[in-house]
């Protein structure tokens, strides 16, 4: 400015240009600190208006040339605000060079602007950066991999790493020292650094493992009895792992915490296509017997127990001949159960079941007897895994076992209740 108010001074001393105009520079040249003033809120003004049209003209321009292509990663990129951060180094470059404008600075201060202006260039630089990956984790989200490998915790992993390296570089270029240096002092510091960052090496670590060994995948059923939850996950960062539980509520777990800690992931079963059936009927051991020719002709009339009956009948009566058993003592003879004529019974029924899984393990079988009765337990798997479906088939199978069992003349087991001592006594 000092350089436009001796050019429009004449040699002869005289003033060249309007009067206000040249008067206004020959006070300005002799106010040296008002003409500061007057420049340094003038490149302020520019850095301001080169941001607003940086901003529009790559927010405008990236736009239409992003809606006339097919690639959806450049719309990924347009929804991160890559171009919106990128816009700001115009500003800063306003400030870099514009400095060297304004009158009367000295070259140590003009330098120290220009050192902030390169640390704010590394700061546009690393939050642009910043944009970038998550882009590049929204991009791979969409992905079908994503399912099976989520990359959120390298993704944040990433982020800390950018952010620490990019704070070391601008505060070296503050201070105009050689990053090195600062990179070599902050290794005395490595044990302080370990003890803060100690979580977020254990995550990172865990994260690691997890995507590694395929633990765990977003959208997994997981159960961790330690901390409460039994849901969906429904993210997996670098520090928590969100659950949804079945009542809707979320449990953040910290992901370090699945080094140390056991969890049940129930993906297995949703991807093998059956989901297993186990639950017991307790029999009253009273009620257990031997069958006789009437019992045998009224289970021949069962769909399901015809053919077994005819076999068994054969089978026994040959045994019983080949051993010349005494057939007045039912301890000599080979006879049927009522009970493990209902065993088959389930069996056969279980087999003929549209909704029993017939290619995974299916036994009936009994258990240790208790104080509760004798234990005949089912096992064996659905073809269908959804939850309301899987209970519903479920309780359908018990319905109809515990409706028909007083047709092989056995009891369930039953506490007695207030109703079955009245019972006893006679009273109504």
């Amino acid at each position: 400015m000092l350089y436009l108010a001796e050019s429009m001074i004449q040699e002869d001393g005289g003033v060249r240009g309007p009067e206000w105009l040249n008067a206004a520079v020959m006070w300005l040249g002799d106010h040296q600190l008002v003409a500061q003033l007057v420049a340094t809120v003038l490149l302020l003004i520019l850095a301001y208006l080169a941001d607003k049209v940086a901003k529009w003209i790559l927010s405008r321009v990236t736009r239409r040339i992003i809606q006339g292509t097919a690639f959806t990663w450049d719309d990924i990129f347009l929804r991160a605000n890559v171009f919106r951060r990128l816009a700001h180094i115009a500003p800063v470059l306003a400030i870099y060079f514009g400095i060297n404008l304004i009158p009367g600075l000295s070259d140590t201060f003009t330098e120290l602007i220009q050192h902030a202006a390169v640390a704010a260039l590394i700061v546009v630089a690393v939050i642009t950066a910043d944009a970038v990956l998550t882009a590049v984790r929204d991009m791979y989200r969409a992905s079908p991999a994503s399912k099976g490998r989520p990359i959120k915790g390298y993704i944040q992993a990433a982020k800390i790493v950018l952010y620490i390296l990019g704070g070391i570089v601008a505060l070296a270029s503050l201070l105009g020292q050689s990053p090195l240096i600062l990179l070599s002092g902050a290794a005395a510091f490595s044990a302080v650094l370990i003890l803060v960052f100690r979580d977020t090496i254990l995550s990172f670590v865990a994260s690691s493992q997890i995507s590694s060994y395929d633990m765990m995948r977003v959208g997994d059923w997981i159960e961790v009895p330690q901390y409460g939850a039994d849901g969906d996950v429904v993210d997996i960062g670098l520090h928590t792992i969100k659950v949804q539980n079945w009542d809707k509520t979320i449990q953040t777990i910290p992901t370090h915490k699945f080094l140390t800690d056991s969890f049940k992931n129930w993906r297995g079963m949703s991807e093998s296509g059956g989901r297993r059936i186990k639950r017991a009927l307790y029999i009253d051991a009273n009620s257990v017997r031997f069958l006789d020719d009437s019992d045998l002709k009224r289970f021949e009339k069962f769909a399901l127990l015809k053919d077994y009956i005819e076999d068994k009948k054969q089978e026994i009566e040959e045994d019983n001949a080949s051993r010349e058993a005494d057939t007045d003592l039912a301890a000599n003879v080979r006879l049927l159960t009522n009970i493990g004529t209902f065993r088959e019974y389930v069996v056969r029924y279980l087999r003929s079941h549209p909704k029993v899984h017939q290619r995974m393990t299916l036994i009936v079988r009994q258990l240790n007897p208790t104080p509760e009765g004798l234990p005949l337990e089912i096992y064996a798997f659905s073809n269908d895994v959804d939850w309301v479906n899987y209970e519903g088939i479920q309780s359908d199978i018990f319905d109809h076992l515990i409706a028909v069992i007083p047709e092989f003349d056995l009891r369930l087991f039953q506490a007695p209740s207030g109703r079955d001592f009245e019972a006893a006594l006679g009273r109504k």
